[in-house]
Order: structure tokens, then C-alpha cells, then sequence
């Protein structure tokens, strides 16, 4: 009997989540088929009572859910739950558990694609979500030197900086966006990560960066944002010198985590990158 995975969000729009997936379930011949369902947030509860009726494998999880819905799930694993958000569950046998598995998925895109180690840098992170949770919890967790995060929302920017600071040894704050500080912190860091959904299609002429934000050559420059390929803010990088990296990488690593959480088997990573970039320019 074919096993149903899928992905929630809303507004989903395009993913290239099912493409990346049905791709390498092909590639190992397994009996599994990847389905996107826009689930409103007020649906969400009532979306899970259905996965867990239909008997799906499983299903990843995006905005606005994956801090919502931890506390609907039966069973959140330990990272997960440091985190506070969750992007993969497992149905076993009725039974929801949540992971993440966007932390250790940005980890190994950095380190693969961008050359960078986190453990000593000064960091600034742009945005507070579900996201920013699991890449500076995971930036905490193996030594970065300072995470500075920043957020429309103040209350919640102000929270997240706060709770970083009881996880390590790393100097966690929050800065206003626009503000000075913000400004000069962004000026010096060895790294600026975008975690906001600022500059993804259809809105592909915004960027997060604050006005009149100078960036320093020496910057790496990360944007979880993957469609377009290219964001606004990977352009002014790539203008300012900066080594630019889009999230699609991001997408891959947490996708194959996700893959074998799911099957069980080992997930094909050159067949997930060839039909997600595929998927990409389709889009």
C-alpha cells in the first residue's frame, strides 16, 4: 500500500519540496508519494485529526505552523523541543511525533557550501520565527562567540535573545531593526542569516536589510529564502563582495534528515539537489 507523506502551510504556494522528494522515493524504488496541503492556521488541529485517520507516513511543516503546532503533537523529541519549533512529524502507528530537522540541515549546508564555522564568529540573525529558533539554537549549541537577532517584533526577538542565553556560553541580544546598533553589528559580523520570508517570490524586490546597511566584504551572507534563486539581498551581497548563499541547500540537507526519519533508508542527496533546482526554475 503506497504511504502518503506530505507537506503543510499557509499560503504554501511553490514548493519544490514534493519535486525533491518524489524524486529520490523514485530513485530507491520505494512506495511513497509526496503531497503539499495548505492548512489554515485555524485548521490546523483539525488537520492533524485527518493525517492521523488517512494512516500517513508522515508530513514537514512550514510557515506559519511550526511553533504551533508542538504543543498538538503527542510526543516532541529533544532538540525539537529546544528549539520550540518542529518541521518534520512522524505518524507512529497513530501517533504524531515532531523533530526538526531544519537546525542540523542549516549546519551542514554552511559547512558544505559556505566553507564557515560558526564556533567563535560574531553572528547577527535576521528574524524571530520558527526558523530563527532552530539556526541560532543550533549557532549556540556548537560555540558561535555571538548571536545578535533582530525582529519586527520586539517582545519576540527579545524573548528568543533571551533564551539563547541560557542555552550556552554564547552572548545572545536583540536589536532593534534600523536601529544603530543593529547597524554596527551587521558592519562586523562574520556572518548575516535571513530567516524571514522577506524577498521570497512573488514579493522578490523587498530584502530584510535595515536602509543604508553598508555590508563588509568579509560577511558571509546566508538567506534561507531559495525562490527566487537569486534574492535581492543575495544580489547587494554578491555586489558588496560578500560570499552569498541561498537557503535551497538548506532545503536539501533538512529534506534528506527528514527522508530517512520517514523511510528509513538513506536519502539520495544528488538526486534531491538535481530535482529541487529543477523544480526551481520550473517554478
Amino acid at each position: 500500500m503506497r504511504k502518503i507523506v506530505g507537506i503543510i502551510g499557509y499560503p504554501l504556494g511553490h514548493s519544490v519540496s514534493p519535486a525533491m522528494h518524489n524524486a529520490a522515493y523514485r530513485e530507491l524504488g520505494l512506495d511513497y508519494e509526496y503531497i503539499p496541503f495548505e492548512v489554515q492556521p485555524d485548521d490546523l488541529t483539525e488537520a492533524l485529526g485527518g493525517f492521523r485517520a488517512l494512516h500517513m507516513a508522515g508530513f514537514n511543516v512550514t510557515i506559519p505552523h511550526k511553533e504551533r503546532i508542538v504543543p498538538l503533537l503527542d510526543e516532541v523529541t529533544k532538540l525539537a523541543r529546544i528549539i520550540g519549533a518542529v518541521n518534520t512529524v512522524e505518524n507512529q502507528d497513530g501517533r504524531l511525533v515532531g523533530y526538526n530537522t531544519d537546525g542540523p540541515g542549516f549546519l551542514n549546508a554552511l559547512t558544505e557550501e559556505a566553507g564557515f564555522e560558526p564556533k567563535g564568529k560574531e553572528i547577527v540573525v535576521l528574524g524571530a520565527g520558527g526558523a530563527s529558533r532552530a539556526v541560532t539554537v543550533m549557532l549556540a549549541e556548537v560555540g558561535a562567540k555571538a548571536v545578535t537577532v533582530t525582529d519586527i517584533d520586539e517582545a519576540k526577538g527579545e524573548e528568543l535573545a533571551e533564551y539563547l542565553g541560557t542555552l550556552a556560553d554564547t552572548k545572545a541580544s536583540f536589536a532593534k531593526i534600523a536601529s544603530v546598533g543593529l547597524k554596527e553589528r551587521i558592519a562586523t559580523a562574520d556572518l548575516l542569516v535571513n530567516t524571514t520570508p522577506i524577498g521570497m517570490h512573488p514579493n522578490t524586490k523587498d530584502s530584510p536589510l535595515p536602509e543604508k546597511v553598508k555590508l563588509n566584504r568579509k560577511t558571509v551572507v546566508y538567506d534561507l529564502v531559495y525562490n527566487p534563486a537569486e534574492t535581492k539581498l543575495l544580489k547587494t551581497a554578491q555586489e558588496a563582495g560578500c560570499r552569498a548563499v541561498s537557503g535551497l541547500g538548506m532545503l536539501v540537507q533538512q529534506g534528506a534528515v527528514a527522508f530517512t526519519l520517514l523511510t528509513g533508508e538513506e536519502a539520495p542527496l544528488e538526486t534531491m539537489w538535481s530535482a529541487a533546482r529543477k523544480a526551481l526554475r520550473a517554478g
